[in-house]
């Protein structure tokens, strides 16, 4: 707590240890490690694009800045895409002046995941938030059972990063972001107006992003995973005058799996859209371009979280593209959202192919128990078969 208190002082004053600076009719950003306190990244190569214009290139110097100029139109319309290798690719939404950008490096974990938190200068501090049973990381217990926090951040533009190095199987996980600045504030509106984004990475890919939403309030609730694996956007605010230590049971219910998360709604345009979208997504498989596919998927759920499709195709993209762990995550949304006559088809095939990963990475008791899955789902000898070769090799 003091320490946090200093920070915050230095904030006050001006003092901002990892803030990019924009200066008058120029954009620059900065570029940094997600989980390495401070540390600047230089030779990241740093991109603004709009649809229909040109799009802006720099690349990041030995400070982790990148100059992008005065050549772009600074805002929602425009996207900025952060590469550097032995990184995940970075693709967040713009305005993008001032901001600071954290990098990701590549997970290996089947079954882990990053969640980075960026926001602009105000407020001061703003904290990540994860919680599963018997286990609350935050910045005063920074560790946890196979996770931690990274990265606190107290001086504005983040991140904050947490790593799950890997998620307990038949746990749930809720994660939220407190205005700790403002925390004794409900009705605040500070958070809404941070330009506060949450990007999450398994493996080597961002594989969802979630954007501050416009309401007042000092407690963003943005996201659950349940015990079965799958991501349910929560994405809601609210105010509260509870500390820091005491954000858990502002957030435990989403631990229940009684509690509901309703799906988000969307409009017969977007539909329209990720449908559009899903479409070329596999026209570009067929024709094996495998990384225009899963972009085209990625925009696809992007606009449609409900798109059991889209979710299912990205999967055959990724394990095609040999990127495990992001085919075991889209093959869990792609279960949990699927519906019709075709339900326990689709069910049945997903639980196959996240078997087929556990079972060439030798988790063997993990690949036995989706082969039961599958077959708990249909009869088919392929499983039973998998189920006898695997069930020999599970202590």
């Amino acid at each position: 707590m003091k320490e946090k208190g200093i920070l915050r002082g230095l904030a006050a004053l001006g003092l901002s240890l990892g803030a990019a600076t924009a200066f008058a009719g120029e954009v620059n950003v900065q570029v940094l490690s997600a989980v390495v306190k401070d540390q600047r990244l230089p030779g990241a190569t740093v991109i603004v694009q709009k649809n229909g214009a040109r799009s802006v290139t720099a690349t990041t110097d030995a400070q982790g800045m990148a100059a992008l100029g005065t050549e772009f139109a600074d805002n929602a319309d425009s996207l900025v895409i952060i590469k550097k290798p032995g990184y995940s690719n970075l693709v967040a939404k713009c305005p993008c002046a001032g901001m600071t950008y954290a990098l990701s490096p590549v997970m290996t974990s089947l079954d882990g995941l990053r969640i980075v938190l960026n926001w602009g200068a105000q407020p001061a501090d703003l904290d990540s938030h994860i919680a599963f049973p018997g286990n609350h990381i935050y910045w005063e217990k920074k560790l946890g059972a196979e996770g931690n926090l990274d990265v606190d951040d107290v001086n504005g533009f983040g991140p904050e990063t947490i790593t799950i190095n890997r998620k307990h199987a038949g746990e749930s996980y809720v994660y939220a972001v407190h205005d700790f600045t403002n925390m004794h504030s409900p009705a605040a509106d500070a958070l809404a107006r941070s330009q506060a984004k949450v990007l999450v990475y398994i493996g080597q890919s961002l594989v969802r992003s979630y954007y501050v939403p416009n309401q007042p309030g000092n407690l963003w609730t943005v996201f659950r995973i349940t015990a079965d694996g799958e991501f349910q956007d929560i994405n809601t605010m609210r105010g509260t005058s509870v500390s820091a230590a005491s954000v858990l049971g502002s957030v435990d219910n989403y631990l229940k799996a009684s509690t509901e998360v309703a799906a988000v709604q969307v409009s017969e345009s977007d539909v329209a859209r990720a449908s559009a979208l899903n479409k070329a997504g596999e026209a570009a498989y067929h024709a094996g371009d495998l990384a225009q596919a899963i972009d085209l998927y990625r925009q696809a759920i992007d606009i449609d979280s409900n798109f059991g499709q889209a979710y299912g195709n990205l999967g055959l993209a990724h394990g095609k593209a040999g990127h495990t762990a992001e085919a075991i995550w889209a093959n869990r949304k792609a279960i949990a959202l699927a519906s019709g006559p075709t339900a326990a088809t689709v069910r049945a095939g997903a639980h196959y192919n996240i078997a087929r990963i556990y079972e060439a990475a030798g988790q063997y008791a993990d690949a036995l128990q989706q082969y039961q899955a599958a077959r708990r789902e249909k009869a088919n000898p392929v499983y039973d078969k998998a189920i006898d070769r695997v069930g020999r090799l599970v202590k």
